[in-house]
């Protein structure tokens, strides 16, 4: 079990954090390049790209549930017609968010909350996102399709070629052709295609059991695909409920320096988020798998090696913000008081990266149970009830630090509630039973 579950969490895991660097890279390319303001406005738009996101992370958990579920049940050929739904609703998906967003660009910005200053910015960098809304999309479905289909090392593959492209293409487009604020949003769209175009193979020739045809959508499989998949888009629309709930708090308490800080903690922090996604992705075939295969014990030692796992590298992850903090920072600004106030919030921050790692496999697993109640009250739990109520009464009573430090108590009081709520064992119980 324990090599099984490296083989796919640590390719799964490697191909998020080096996908995290997309947005790290925009960040350091844009505070160098175009100054605070531009990183700025590109974070102001942060939380609709990670709903965005979280489409694509619905598609890819509920669809890579059924599909290995129906692996793992040994009927292949339902499998493969699943997988074809799933792609088909997708691309549909992605086309309309384009037309929306190109549309209404201005209008989405100043909702997020981009002051005057600022929309012009943000709105630009919006209107190119949404260019390239399709593989940005289908990228991370793909890259999951992949893992259930037995693939886990080409999709990190895939995944890594596309980062070292937007990297290269970022460099070009902001320091040598001077396209502005959009140049990250090209890039990052143009990386994301690569990636894409080097998956499509595995499903255009047939080299798994997975691959491309016609397929009309079900309503059934629709409703089972958002059911079990909805926690995951909760997951990544929770994040960007948070950054969105910071953002309107450090307005009022703080204003645009306390922006400016926090944009800089986002670009850092989106390292060990995407690398504890990537660890919860990358177990969630082989827990589908074995809940196909009605396999109990497999199922809750492969739920106790991710959770095990997430709190080992979020201490390391920790450790390294703590000692080395000013300098990573230093990277996006050159301004000392945005410096001295990150660093602080990234190291209040952190803390709570002790608990999200806990709570993001604990969603998944209900997920691949088919028990998405449950996740879902841990997203409300998170961000919807929890966060919002903090965060207001924390920054009344200790200001600033009070700001950064309510994501922490948010994760935790997350985390004590539902271990005394359910218990994961009982409920996988009663899941096999059904």
């Amino acid at each position: 079990m324990s090599k099984k579950f490296l083989e796919y969490a640590i390719p799964s895991a490697l191909a998020m954090f080096v996908s995290s660097f997309n947005t790290i890279l925009d960040g350091i390319f844009l505070g160098k390049g175009l100054g605070d303001s531009a990183l700025t406005a590109v974070s102001i738009v942060m939380p609709l790209v990670m709903v965005f996101l979280g489409l694509s992370s619905l598609m890819a958990v509920g669809g890579g549930a059924l599909v290995s579920k129906k692996f793992g049940s040994r009927d292949d050929e339902r499998a493969v017609n699943i997988f074809r739904q799933v792609i088909k609703v997708l691309i549909i998906g992605s086309l309309s968010l384009t037309i929306i967003c190109i549309l209404f660009s201005e209008h989405i910005v100043r909702i997020m909350g981009a002051t005057e200053s600022l929309v012009g910015l943000s709105s630009e960098y919006l209107t190119f996102y949404a260019v390239f809304c399709f593989p940005n999309l289908l990228g991370l479905v793909f890259c999951s399709f992949l893992r259930n289909d037995g693939r886990p090392k080409l999709a990190m593959i895939a995944t890594v070629s596309g980062t070292i492209f937007h990297i290269t293409l970022n460099y070009i487009f902001i320091f040598k052709l001077g396209f502005g604020v959009k140049s990250a949003a090209i890039a990052s769209g143009l990386g994301q295609l690569s990636t894409l175009i080097i998956m499509l193979p595995h499903f255009m020739f047939k080299k798994g059991k997975l691959s491309f045809g016609p397929a009309k959508i079900e309503k059934d499989v629709l409703k089972e695909l958002f059911n079990i998949g909805f926690p995951s888009f909760f997951a990544e629309s929770a994040f960007s409920i948070i950054i969105l709930a910071h953002n309107i708090v450090l307005t009022r308490v703080v204003g645009d320096v306390g922006l400016s800080a926090y944009a800089v903690v986002n670009y850092v922090t989106t390292n060990i988020y995407n690398l504890l996604m990537g660890i919860t992705l990358g177990v969630q075939p082989l827990i589908s798998y074995n809940f196909g295969s009605k396999e109990i014990k497999k199922m809750l030692g492969y739920y106790n090696m991710a959770t095990k796992m997430s709190f080992c590298v979020s201490i390391i992850f920790t450790v390294i913000c703590f000692l080395f903090g000013k300098e990573i920072i230093k990277i996006f600004t050159s301004d000392k008081e945005i410096i001295l106030m990150a660093y602080v919030a990234l190291n209040m921050a952190n803390l709570a990266y002790l608990m999200i790692g806990k709570n993001l496999t604990t969603m998944m697993y209900y997920q691949a149970i088919e028990m998405p109640v449950h996740s879902n009250i841990i997203g409300v739990l998170r961000s919807i009830l929890l966060l919002p109520i903090i965060l207001l009464v924390f920054s009344k009573l200790f200001g600033v630090n009070g700001i950064w430090v309510s994501m922490a108590v948010s994760e935790l009081l997350t985390v004590l509630i539902m271990n005394k709520v359910v218990n994961v064992k009982e409920c996988t119980k009663n899941a096999i039973s059904l």
